[in-house]
């Protein structure tokens, strides 16, 4: 009886999700930083096992690859 239970509350769940007027979605609020952005951080350690992180944004080179047939 248990099993039947389950399998129902399951299948209940599973169909009311389906046809949710909104489906969810999941997608990250943040855009990805450009390929040539980077981050500097310095941290120092505090009281209790505690550390305070500073971080400003930095420029990177471009990344070169050379492919050679060989």
């Amino acid at each position: 009886m248990r099993r039947l239970t389950l399998a129902v509350a399951l299948l209940l769940s599973a169909s009311a999700g389906a046809c949710a007027p909104k489906p969810i979605v999941a997608r990250d609020p943040v855009p990805a930083p450009e390929p040539t952005l980077g981050y500097e951080c310095t941290s120092r350690p505090t009281v209790l096992n505690g550390f305070y992180s500073s971080c400003e944004p930095s420029l990177q080179e471009r990344s070169v690859v050379l492919r050679a047939k060989g």
